[in-house]
């Protein structure tokens, strides 16, 4: 679906009127594409007091290709990049109305312990932000404020929430901002997640808090970054169009041997998502009662080691007037399907140890919204069994995450009415409404070996709505 809006203002013609008449005018997102670099560009980096995470940051920048430059808060990095055989240098402010030269701005919170440290941050940010080119990323690095041994370090590393959030408000541009809590020794554990942060992968992926914690598995030392899936096999549910078909499409492009399903009806559309993609197409009904054994027994012969729970629908009426059928059908698909299939594929072994779930929940599970009563319990069930089951897996090392989509430009979406489809599109941070792609990218990272620290988290791809917390 075509936002005219965001065309129009991208314009020539537009761009005058939207400046003439002080319309707003969201930038186009830098999305990844094979044929461009994954990274390119500055990054300018921070700290505050004794900071804890800078041998894993210089590990990233070393791997990305990125150049760095230290601001004055970060002496340390010269010191620490001249080490690893980085090329660094000191950051140096961009005057007000120069072309903005840098690419993230990477912060190092691991060791601010009081409130009264957090001035360091005020001090960088407020030299850097200007600086920061169109699309560009933030990211500060934390300790998870429930880790910290004393009151008064929780108290200013949970401060970094409320920064980072204000932060991608006010910066704008098609700029993303996000938090990453490090728990200790979990540091090996951070560069699959702060990766995906740094890329144009997470174009619309912002205000989110991340936790990463070293008890779900370790991180070979030799990742294949552009193949980071290849061997493993993954299953994808609702998978024959839409975000379904995205989601299919980039793990099979990392690597993945896809296997997709979806409803007999949709099997002709199943087919030619999966050919493409040298997929394999299964047709089963999940709300079926022996959906659950036959979706186990077809998967049997090759195992599971990601499987993606997508499939969804919704049947919109306030309470008062909806059915007694509709509100059934939208938590049996939605949520007590994902129950019993998960149930059977751990059961039998089909979902191997070290794998991955990952749930497609939804904002409206967070926020709630007007007639989806039904639809919005469904989807805060999934945030509840990804919260409960996450410490049950994890004997496995298996982990279990949901991303919650915003407005993201569908069909479904298409056929919501004219103003309410605008409100949603510029409702956020970014203006404008997601791409199935934005999700799947997202669910990817969720599904990397390097993301085997993350578990139990609930991301939200909504270019940071202001809707919900």
């Amino acid at each position: 679906m075509n936002d005219s809006y965001l065309k129009f203002v991208n314009s020539p013609l537009g761009g005058r009127v939207a400046r003439s008449f002080g319309l707003p005018k969201p930038e186009v997102l830098r999305r990844y594409r094979a044929d461009t670099p994954e990274f390119d560009g500055l990054i300018a980096i921070g700290a505050g007091r004794a900071p804890q995470l800078l041998d894993a940051l210089a590990d990233v920048v070393k791997s990305t290709g990125l150049t760095s430059v230290a601001h004055e808060s970060a002496g340390l990095w010269i010191a620490l990049a001249n080490r690893h055989g980085l090329m660094t240098g000191r950051f140096e402010p961009t005057e007000p109305g120069a072309h903005a030269r840098v690419a993230a701005l990477v912060f190092d919170a691991s060791g601010i312990e009081d409130s009264t440290q957090l001035d360091a941050l005020y001090a960088f940010f407020h030299d850097t932000l200007r600086s920061l080119g169109k699309c560009g990323r933030i990211v500060v690095l934390g300790r998870t404020p429930e880790t910290c041994d004393t009151p008064r370090q929780w108290t200013a590393q949970r401060a970094l929430e409320g920064l980072v959030r204000s932060l991608g408000k006010e910066a704008r541009r098609g700029i993303t901002s996000n938090l990453i809590y490090v728990a200790p020794h979990a540091e090996h554990q951070l560069e699959g997640t702060l990766r995906f942060f740094l890329s144009a992968r997470s174009a619309y992926v912002s205000g989110q808090v991340v936790r990463i914690d070293a008890g779900s598995g370790a991180v070979s030392n030799a990742v294949d970054w552009a193949q980071p899936l290849a061997g493993r096999h993954a299953v994808v549910t609702g998978a024959a169009r839409g975000i379904g078909a995205a989601i299919a499409s980039v793990l099979a492009a990392q690597g993945a041997q896809v296997i997709g399903i979806d409803i007999p009806s949709a099997h002709d559309a199943l087919v030619d998502t999966m050919r493409p993609l040298a997929g394999t197409a299964l047709s089963f009904d999940i709300a079926a009662d022996d959906a659950p054994a036959q979706i186990a027994a077809a998967l049997d012969e090759t195992g599971v080691d990601i499987f993606v729970h997508n499939a969804g629908i919704t049947k919109d009426k306030t309470i008062a007037k909806m059915s007694e059928a509709a509100w059934h059908n939208v938590i049996d698909i939605n949520l007590s399907a994902q129950e019993r299939i998960d149930d059977a594929l751990l059961a039998a072994g089909t979902l191997r140890d070290g794998g991955r779930i990952v749930c497609v929940s939804s904002i409206s599970g967070i926020a709630g919204n007007l007639g989806q009563t039904n639809y919005a319990a469904s989807k805060a069930g999934v945030i509840g069994r990804v919260q409960s089951m996450a410490p049950q897996l994890r004997a496995r090392h298996i982990t279990i995450n949901a991303v919650a989509p915003g407005f993201i430009e569908t069909q479904m979406t298409a056929k919501i009415p004219l103003t309410i489809r605008e409100a949603g599109r510029r409702m956020n941070s970014m203006s404008q409404g997601g791409l199935p792609v934005d999700v799947a990218q997202t669910i990817a990272w969720l599904a990397q070996p390097a993301s085997a620290g993350v578990t139990g988290q609930i991301v939200r791809v909504c270019g940071q709505s202001l809707l919900g917390a």
